[in-house]
């Protein structure tokens, strides 16, 4: 929603991959997640992947709470 209202991906990896695969590019990012998630799972007994996985998991959560300010401030919607 936000590169449909203008926005820009500022990530250069993704960014290529929007340009390479144009409207399939979900499908794209849903393996390599897919994939990624997979081996985070079948080696989460690791300590050191378990602090991964909770890092990965804030980084997200903060990515998806500034995408979702984004949009209620261009929607004019106040929290």
């Amino acid at each position: 929603m936000i590169l449909d209202r203008g926005g820009c991906e500022l990530n250069p990896f993704v960014r290529s991959a929007i340009e390479l695969f144009g409207e399939r590019f979900w499908a794209w990012k849903f393996t390599i997640v897919s994939i990624v998630l997979i081996l985070l799972c079948i080696h989460s007994k690791f300590r050191p992947i378990k602090i991964v996985i909770v890092t990965t998991g804030f980084i997200y959560a903060s990515v998806v709470l500034y995408q979702i300010f984004l949009l209620m401030a261009q929607l004019n919607i106040t929290p």
